[in-house]
């Protein structure tokens, strides 16, 4: 059983999805909106939800010592209404999703930057995140949190074998603000730095 510790916002309670959440996680996962840029296609039925919380959370993610994959619920009701995690192996990668009703309200923010605070107080010596060149909010969010566009690179998307631009985000959280995750640029035939990037703020989720 892995160690993921509850944490508390004005607004929110970031906790553990169990089995009691199975309704609330399809309906995160479910929607063709929600899950346009998120790495696997929308679940279709409540078997498909019990079998991806049972693959991804239960047997992957929580089967960990530490994980840091979280359900965002509101504080009125503790129902889930997105994610967010964390990934202890490299490149501990930064994610989340949430219902579109209540996208533009900072809560994918608030959540990200409590998870982050957590993951450096127990020592995380970085994060990286990636978002499609198409979803520009998410690197709202991403920047909101304090990480900062280091390059862009192309790759085969797969399951859903698409050719998509990704943007690369990190946050050093040791002090080594040199450090950039360089295996994504390496293993990317095509990549490149835009320089408008750095200068253009986004707004966030």
């Amino acid at each position: 059983m892995s160690n993921t510790p509850t944490l508390e916002t004005e607004r929110l309670i970031l906790r553990k999805f169990t089995e009691n959440d199975l309704e609330a996680l399809y309906q995160i996962y479910r929607d063709p909106d929600v899950n346009r840029f998120l790495p696997w296609f929308p679940l279709q039925s409540m078997d498909e939800a019990r079998k991806f919380f049972e693959d991804r959370y239960a047997s992957l993610l929580y089967a960990e010592p530490q994980a840091y994959a979280y359900a965002i619920c509101l504080k009125r009701g503790n129902r889930p209404i997105g994610y967010v995690k964390v990934d202890m192996a490299e490149p501990h990668d930064f994610g989340y999703g949430l219902r579109a009703e209540f996208w533009h309200q900072g809560i994918a923010t608030e959540a990200g930057r409590a998870v982050t605070a957590q993951v450096k107080r127990d020592g995380l010596p970085y994060i990286t995140a990636t978002h499609d060149v198409n979803n520009p909010r998410s690197g709202g969010v991403m920047r909101q949190i304090g990480m900062k566009y280091q390059y862009s690179y192309e790759e085969q998307w797969q399951p859903k074998d698409l050719l998509v631009t990704f943007r690369l985000y990190q946050l050093n959280l040791d002090g080594n603000g040199s450090r950039v995750y360089q295996k994504y640029w390496n293993e990317s035939a095509v990549h490149f730095v835009e320089e408008e990037v750095s200068a253009h703020v986004f707004p966030a989720l």
